[in-house]
């Protein structure tokens, strides 16, 4: 477990061997999230990430006023 110092600005470094696990790079997105008493950083994925994911889901069925 790595533990990080918050700057006077309130930033924080992400060690290397999480940045590397994670595959987290310069300029990227990470959502904050406060859970309990503790603070969570989660990469942000470009939507075409997620294409293909779930192949047995079945298909959408539309309503009708939505053809």
């Amino acid at each position: 477990m790595a533990v990080v110092t918050v700057s006077p600005k309130f930033q924080v470094v992400i060690p290397k061997d999480v940045r590397e696990k994670l595959g987290i790079r310069p300029g990227q997105k990470v959502e904050a999230f406060a859970v309990g008493n503790r603070v969570e950083l989660v990469p942000v994925q470009p939507m075409r990430t997620f294409r293909g994911r779930f192949p047995d889901l079945p298909p959408l069925e539309r309503e009708p006023d939505r053809l």
